[in-house]
């Protein structure tokens, strides 16, 4: 096994492409050392730089109320309940105002699947959101609000996806993918789009020009085989379409209905988003998760795949409402990449770095030990 396991991630390293097969050799693997220095050494190839990114956003949850049932999901509500909201476009601007002082360009807007919001409401929303801050990034709705927008306005998707672009919707967050099988989806939601649904939302919009990127939450009812096939159906549809700028994953934080369940530790976490690397042949960045995992875990997930620490994310609900906080300052992320070896460098939803170059003179450079000599480079296998 331990040569079969070699020769896989050889491959992997060298640039060659992984079978579903040898990516499920890989997901039954547990030595974290020795898949991690190979994902480490795939993210060296692909990202040489000396510097790896964040960027600044808020994570604007515009609506709790939810038509779907999510067995992971602590944050919804249902019309009725005492506690549902739907801000107000003033409560909105209010949260960019703050976000854009502390130098965010991004907006991250989701809610749940209203049962009667209209599509005009959205336009709406986000042509008056443009109108007041023109240099915002609207990066909004998930796939299966979309999906939810085409069903309750009885419009063909593209129509929809079309509006929204026209209104102002800048790129698609990924979220609401968790496994992309029809199985695991079946059993944990209610109401939710399926998988050819989640990734019907991604390939037209990506066929419209827009830009989006793809997670995976892993830890919960899902066998390693499906964690594959998730890869394997996002990896074909980045052949298809190369609309996906990064792949985030993350394990299911146990709450709500699922309190009963086995939380997937660090550990895990750092095993499958080091194969995603190695699997992920066509996907360019991967955003470390440290606001499920941490700070010490999301800086040691640089070297286990990683070439983004993710965003500030000034606010955020859901996970939180699961009972997982984990907060980090800028100063902090900055640190992080720093003491990793890096050079912190911010860019927008699109990896364009939006932050002046730091002025190092060649004495200076010598002593932030950045470049490969410095150990960030890791021998691929004993």
């Amino acid at each position: 096994m331990t040569a079969t396991v070699d020769r896989i991630l050889s491959k992997a390293v060298d640039g060659g492409r992984l079978t579903p097969d040898e990516g499920l050799i890989l997901m039954q693997c547990r030595d974290l050392n020795r898949l991690g220095r190979a994902a480490h050494a795939v993210t060296m190839r692909l990202h040489p730089e000396p510097y790896r990114t964040y960027n600044i956003d808020r994570n604007v949850n515009y609506t709790n109320i939810c038509a779907a049932v999510c067995d992971f999901c602590a944050f919804y509500r249902k019309s009725a309940d005492s506690d549902a909201y739907v801000l107000t476009q003033e409560e909105l601007f209010q949260k960019i105002e703050e976000t854009v002082a502390l130098g965010g360009d991004q907006i991250l807007l989701q809610g749940g699947m209203h049962p009667s919001l209209k599509l005009e409401w959205y336009e709406d929303l986000l042509r008056a959101t443009k109108a007041r801050f023109p240099n915002v990034n609207l990066h909004a709705f998930s796939p299966p609000e979309l999906w939810h927008f085409h069903k309750i306005n009885k419009l063909p998707l593209e129509d929809v996806l079309r509006r929204l672009k026209d209104a102002g919707l800048g790129s698609l967050p990924g979220g609401g993918g968790e496994i992309l099988v029809d199985r695991v989806r079946k059993e944990l939601t209610k109401g939710k789009a399926l998988t050819e649904e989640w990734l019907e939302v991604s390939r037209v919009w990506h066929r419209l020009g827009g830009r989006s990127s793809c997670t995976m939450m892993f830890g919960h009812i899902e066998t390693e085989a499906e964690r594959i096939e998730h890869l394997e159906r996002l990896r074909q549809l980045q052949d298809e379409t190369g609309g996906f700028t990064a792949f985030i994953c993350w394990t299911m934080q146990p709450g709500h209905k699922m309190a009963e369940a086995p939380a997937a530790g660090s550990f895990e976490y750092l095993r499958v988003q080091a194969i995603a690397r190695l699997y992920l042949d066509n996907i360019p960045n991967i955003q470390s998760s440290w606001v499920t995992q941490g700070a010490k875990i999301g800086q040691v997930a640089l070297f286990f795949g990683a070439n983004d620490m993710g965003s500030l994310m000034i606010e955020e609900n859901v996970v939180a409402s699961a009972g997982t906080v984990h907060y980090l300052t800028l100063e902090q992320i900055r640190a992080s990449i720093r003491e990793a070896g890096w050079i912190p460098r911010q860019r927008n939803v699109f990896y364009d770095l939006i932050d002046e170059a730091p002025a190092l003179a060649a004495s200076s450079r010598k002593d932030t030990r950045i470049t490969p000599e410095a150990g960030r480079s890791l021998p691929v296998l004993p």
